[in-house]
């Protein structure tokens, strides 16, 4: 019976990073500008409006589907 494919992918990836050199760097490299731009970036320039402008979650749904649903 054959190993389970899970595993099998994942011993896959396991020794591909393992025996990477270059690689490592790389990866090293993405994550640091993937924190930058989801967490950094949101912070600095993409205030939650929703909750600065209305007090509770019945208003800003409402406010949401007006937005949604109007047409001009």
């Amino acid at each position: 019976m054959p190993n389970n494919p899970i595993k099998s992918i994942i011993q896959f990836y396991y020794d591909g990073f393992k025996s990477m050199t270059i690689g490592k760097t790389l990866w090293t490299i993405i994550i640091i500008k993937l924190f930058i731009m989801f967490f950094i970036l949101k912070l600095f320039f993409f205030p939650d409006l929703l909750k600065k402008n209305f007090k509770n979650d019945s208003e800003r749904s409402r406010h949401v589907l007006e937005q949604l649903t109007n047409k001009k």
